[in-house]
């Protein structure tokens, strides 16, 4: 739980937060765009992670109900969904080994998991996300969606 805790303190309350500090501003200039990032776990149900993607897929439906809310002062509100991007060097910026969070029954199911982890099919790159980022901060449409890197196009399709 200290774990869930965690993600949940900076992926989902962090980014709520965030969000609550700069709406004030973008209400009164009744204009602006709220792009958060979530990631493509929200896409497809995926193994091993579980606290993660609740952690995302909350960001998803808060994002989703501001878009609605917001619209009505101007203010846009858009998701950004990256895929598996390795050279993040994600993994590294956390203080504790993914391995270490598998329980002893789980080594054998989570085994060839972590393995396919190693050599994907298919990444996204750092610049997949800063395009769906630019994508969905100027689209004036109300699409909520922007999927980013070719693997996670491939999950949203």
């Amino acid at each position: 739980m200290d774990y869930v805790r965690k993600l949940f303190d900076t992926n989902t309350f962090g980014t709520m937060a965030m969000v609550q500090a700069v709406i004030p501003q973008m209400r009164a200039r009744r204009s602006g765009v709220v792009v958060n990032v979530t990631s493509s776990v929200t896409l497809a149900p995926m193994p091993l992670a579980a606290a993660y993607t609740a952690s995302k897929q909350a960001i998803e439906g808060f994002t989703g109900s501001l878009a609605h809310e917001l619209a009505a002062f101007g203010v846009r509100a858009k998701l950004v969904e990256p895929g598996y991007a390795p050279t993040t060097r994600f993994s590294q910026n956390i203080d504790f080994a993914i391995e270490d969070m598998i329980p002893e029954a789980y080594a054998d199911f989570a085994a060839p998991i972590f393995a396919a982890f190693a050599s994907p099919a298919l990444t996204t790159r750092e610049t997949d996300v800063a395009e769906a980022v630019f994508l969905a901060a100027n689209d004036t449409s109300d699409r909520l969606r922007y999927p980013a890197g070719p693997d996670a196009v491939a999950l949203a399709a």
